[in-house]
């Protein structure tokens, strides 16, 4: 019997040891079924510490915060507990049915995989209007909203979206970031700069609030019928007042995250009309004028002259075509140069664009360039419109005569049909920039100025480098300054991110932590990922660092740690920065 005992007692204790030496990798997930508008917390933990974490590919899902990181050690009756999670925040995209897949994590050498979770993600579920709930004050206080210029436009009119965000003046906004840029389809669209635009005072369902103009954009419709356009979506950082106060009497503030949408906007554009449509029209809307310019004349031929066509005004300038001119046959004529100058705005675009010929007369005598028209659809009036240039004659005094024409009039050919010439990379020779000509006169290095200079400069740089290696062994034999300026080399170099992210509060503290830690492994010679305030001080005191400069870094890890939960100035910031350096310094002077 006292056998069989002992063999349970062994049994159960090589149980234990196998079991408290098990790998636990899992996924947790916050709820399994969600509305569409609410948000899924997934926790990846693990027993043991790994390496090359990679979580799954959350296509269906929006990650909106994340991946933190969070590490726990305790000791109980002697028994060691650890527990790393790996959190991530998640908004769903669409509703359906999804399968967050597996993560997977490397322990030991071994690969470890979570099980894959479905997810039901149902039609947005209305939220309890509780008013001392942070996300309904937050969601009662904050407003994105897309301002149409006009629903039902016609086809090619300019319209205008201007996105706004609307915050309560009892609420702060910390950061935002875009999840979700509005396209434009079946739109030409421009986009406004709206940089350095100030935040004003407005008013938003007869409440006063404080608006910014996040993005501006002028679009022209390409088709007709009901068009979309799709909303622009925000994750924005805030700070809503909670039912709390401090010592002070001021009320405490609570952070939270809320995603915010301009919501879908639909178009009703309608066809420009039909009646008096003209034959020539290239779908030219707006309010525009026609110009018709020769550079020339009267000219010679074989000479060459510019004929300009160019339409200018308000309207869809880029997005027709100018009417072709038609010229005699006598007439070569170059393919033209498209030039626009076009500004857009909220009003649309506004300007000119040309396209200017070239053309060459061959022969003397009189050629007639025909008018031109240009028919366009008014806005205003809803009507269609046409414009006319004027015939210009051009006269070739001296050249040849064309005996081949087939009939004249006065020496003047009567044909209209133009000809088109085709450009060759041959047809001009341009002017010579270099040459072969060789100097007729000799001349010698020997006694030159330059000659002089060079064999004269090594004796001056003589004296000039008996100074400078003076002053090298005298900054080596300064051993004092020497680890003063070394110690001021190390802080500029774990400080530079930290001194990068100033003014963006959690991204300074976050690298201004990070830089006083790999500071200490540095130079401390560590490894490890427990760097504790206990730990801390007693490596300190090993290194013989005194108290005060010891106690002035811990105090300022304690800063970083608080100041990503209380407002911080960029002064206070700015002064953070400074002590770090310094006490960085003083360490690497002191230490042993």
């Amino acid at each position: 019997m006292k056998i069989i005992k002992h063999i349970s007692i062994i049994l159960l204790l090589l149980t234990t040891s196998i079991a408290s030496a098990q790998v636990k990798f899992e996924a947790k997930v916050s709820k399994q079924k969600l509305g569409i508008n609410e948000r899924l917390r997934i926790d990846f933990e693990m027993n043991k510490d790994g390496d090359n974490f990679n979580p799954p590919n959350f296509s269906n899902f929006t990650v909106v915060g994340g991946p933190n990181q969070s590490v726990s050690n305790s000791w109980i009756n002697g028994v060691r507990t650890y527990k790393k999670t790996y959190s991530y925040f998640l908004a769903p995209k669409k509703r359906g049915n999804f399968t967050i897949k597996q993560a997977t994590i490397t322990i030991d050498g071994e690969t470890y995989k979570t099980l894959p979770i479905n997810i039901q993600v149902t039609a947005a579920v209305d939220k309890p209007k509780d008013p001392n709930d942070a996300n309904f004050i937050a969601s009662e206080n904050i407003h994105l909203v897309a301002e149409v210029s006009k629903t039902n436009p016609y086809l090619n009119e300019a319209i205008t979206v201007v996105y706004k965000l609307y915050v309560s003046p009892t609420i702060a906004v910390d950061n935002w970031n875009e999840i979700d840029s509005p396209r434009y389809n079946d739109f030409w669209s421009q986009n406004i700069n709206t940089q350095g635009q100030k935040v004003q005072n407005g008013t938003y369902n007869g409440k006063d609030y404080r608006f910014l103009v996040l993005r501006k954009a002028v679009l022209y419709p390409q088709k007709t019928g009901k068009l979309n356009i799709e909303p622009l979506s925000l994750d924005i950082a805030l700070r809503v007042p909670s039912n709390r106060r401090d010592i002070f009497g001021s009320l405490l503030m609570t952070r939270v995250n809320k995603t915010v949408s301009a919501g879908n906007k639909t178009i009703h554009v309608k066809p420009l009309p039909e009646a008096g449509k003209p034959v020539d029209f290239a779908g030219a809307v707006g309010d525009f004028k026609l110009d018709v310019i020769t550079s020339k004349r009267v000219l010679d031929a074989s000479e060459s002259f510019q004929v300009k066509v160019a339409v200018k005004g308000n309207g869809n300038l880029k997005l027709f075509k100018l009417p072709k001119i038609s010229l005699p046959s006598s007439l070569e004529v170059y393919e033209p140069e498209h030039k626009e100058q076009v500004k857009t705005n909220l009003s649309g675009m506004r300007g000119s664009i040309s396209d200017s010929y070239t053309v060459v007369p061959q022969y003397k005598g009189k050629y007639p360039i025909p008018s031109i028209s240009f028919s366009y659809f008014d806005l205003k009036t809803e009507t269609y419109k046409r414009l006319s240039s004027d015939e210009i004659v051009i006269d070739v005094l001296n050249g040849p005569t064309n005996n081949a024409s087939s009939g004249t009039s006065n020496g003047n050919p009567i044909s209209n049909a133009k000809q088109r010439v085709v450009l060759n990379n041959d047809q001009f020779a341009f002017i010579k920039t270099k040459t072969d000509f060789i100097s007729t006169k000799s001349t010698y290095f020997f006694k030159t100025n330059l000659f002089w200079s060079l064999l004269l400069f090594p004796f001056l740089l003589i004296p000039l480098a008996i100074i400078v290696r003076k002053k090298k062994a005298s900054r080596d034999a300064d051993v004092y300054g020497n680890r003063i300026r070394k110690a001021d080399r190390l802080a500029k170099k774990y400080l530079s991110n930290a001194k990068k992210s100033l003014g963006k509060k959690e991204a300074f503290y976050i690298a201004l932590e990070k830089a006083l830690h790999n500071y200490l492994k540095a130079r401390l010679h560590i490894e490890t990922n427990d760097l504790s305030k206990d730990k801390i001080n007693s490596l300190l005191k090993e290194k013989q660092v005194d108290d005060g400069v010891i106690k002035d870094f811990i105090a300022i890890v304690e800063n970083c740690e608080l100041a990503r939960y209380t407002p911080i100035d960029i002064v206070t910031m700015q002064d953070d920065y400074e002590k770090a350096a310094k006490t960085i310094s003083l360490i690497d002077k002191q230490a042993r």
